[in-house]
């Protein structure tokens, strides 16, 4: 499974909002360059959270971006379908939506458990899990068996 760029730089920009939540709006070239992410491309980024309700933006002087319900609210996963859309395709299908025969045919329960898994864990951080390193017990036991998948 991949990460996209987009959806990298659209939670490292939503986690400095995060971060950044009683301060007041911040302009998306603070957010470009604390997290070293290509202005124009975060330019679209905020456009795409915004529009999902994820952010809202204020302008003139004082104005900016600012998270648009409290970073306890807003999961990974809503970031990243704002950006990307679905969590997990196949071939540009919803694992559900596929049908394998043969031997093959159990590899539609692999696709299905993989989309359940990424949702578990994207749904289970929110913003204010990360700007508080505090990640979920259930998410860090994860990371614990890491080691014996990294050659994956």
């Amino acid at each position: 499974m991949r990460i996209s760029a987009r959806a990298d730089y659209a939670v490292r920009a939503a986690a400095e909002l995060a971060a950044a939540d009683h301060d007041g709006p911040v302009r998306a070239e603070a957010l470009a360059r604390a997290q070293d992410i290509p202005h124009r491309f975060l330019e679209g980024i905020l456009s795409d959270l915004r529009r999902d309700g994820l952010v809202t933006s204020h302008r003139g002087a004082g104005g900016g971006y600012r998270l648009a319900r409290a970073a306890e609210t807003i999961t990974i996963a809503d970031v990243v379908r704002a950006v990307d859309g679905p969590l997990v395709f196949v071939r540009g299908n919803r694992p559900s939506d596929l049908e394998f025969q043969g031997p093959a045919a159990p590899l539609l329960h692999v696709w299905v458990a993989l989309r359940a898994n990424v949702r578990a864990v994207l749904e289970a951080v929110s913003l204010a899990d990360l700007v508080a390193g505090t990640l979920p017990a259930d998410v860090r036991a994860l990371t614990q068996g890491e080691s014996a998948w990294s050659n994956s």
